[in-house]
């Protein structure tokens, strides 16, 4: 019960991030979260067991499911072999897909996600995880956030084939499974997590050598520049802050405009890629311009 609750934290403070204020709530969900904390605050606590000596390194069995962010390995460390990009990146490619940890976290049956586009991308778009729809293609952003990202690319005059997308994480964050033995909902990774994967984004980012990275939603940009970088996305969001040697531009992840379906929150992260536009040299008509100020826009 303990680990639901501290998720729907963690997916609240994440939504407050993105400057959502208030979410509805059916009477049957109160009345849920109620029965939930009158059981936490009941429980007892189990006492300790007498400190053991660990086992050795090869006897240890692999983490179970659910095991905090505390039994987390250190982050991994590799260098990228010599070669031409195509050969690096699928090295890297094969290494991320057999990584034992990432395939220790995977819900059953799902697929590690890596990063995909041009390799000669000038634009690196980076997001925080997989969700449903991409833990089940292998691919980042799919589902129906994938769907108007690639509608807010094709507006710059680019596809979706002509940047580099990729995610923090490289499985989907685990809550405990349905009744059908699958996941319902998501939760934002945590920082153990993110700092695990972190090292596989950067390798990318060498590999594409991209002019602009852009860091989609709140989560993303903790990884990117830190926990405590920021108290609320609204903060930094459309600013220039750098990440390994490249700028980096701060924007709403695309599920923000899925929860906001306005002008107003489209023309915010418009004017966000106007700014990545004109930072990369390309054109900008005066259409685009006037994208969500008057009928025009993705």
């Amino acid at each position: 019960m303990r680990a639901v609750l501290t998720a729907l934290n963690d997916e609240l403070q994440r939504l407050k991030a993105t400057g959502v204020k208030s979410i509805p709530v059916s009477e049957e969900a109160l009345g849920a979260l109620r029965i939930a904390a009158t059981r936490a605050r009941e429980s007892v606590p189990v006492p300790r067991p007498a400190p053991q000596a660990k086992a050795p390194a090869a006897a240890r069995a692999p983490a179970p499911r659910g095991t905090g962010p505390s039994g987390f390995p250190p982050a991994p460390e590799f260098v990228l072999p010599e070669g031409d990009k195509a050969a690096r990146w699928a090295a890297l490619r094969e290494r991320v897909l057999n990584d034992p940890v990432c395939l220790r976290h995977l819900n059953p049956g799902r697929k590690v996600v890596f990063g995909v586009g041009s390799l000669d991308a000038r634009i690196f778009f980076v997001g925080e995880a997989p969700g449903a729809d991409e833990e089940i293609q292998g691919e980042p952003f799919v589902g129906a956030a994938g769907q108007l990202l690639n509608k807010m690319i094709a507006a710059t005059g680019l596809r979706r084939d002509e940047v580099y997308i990729g995610n923090i994480m490289n499985w989907r964050p685990q809550l405990p499974l349905g009744a059908g033995g699958t996941q319902s909902g998501n939760r934002p990774p945590t920082q153990d997590e993110m700092t695990y994967c972190l090292p596989y984004l950067r390798a990318q980012i060498a590999i594409v050598n991209p002019d602009i990275v852009v860091a989609l939603g709140a989560t993303a940009t903790q990884g990117l520049l830190g926990f405590g970088a920021f108290k609320a996305l609204g903060d930094l969001r459309g600013q220039w802050r750098e990440f390994s040697g490249k700028p980096l531009m701060v924007t709403y992840h695309p599920s923000y405009i899925l929860r906001n379906p306005t002008s107003r929150s489209k023309r915010v992260i418009w004017e966000d890629f106007l700014k990545v536009m004109e930072r990369a040299g390309m054109q900008v008509s005066a259409k685009q311009r006037g994208y969500f100020l008057d009928k025009g826009g993705f």
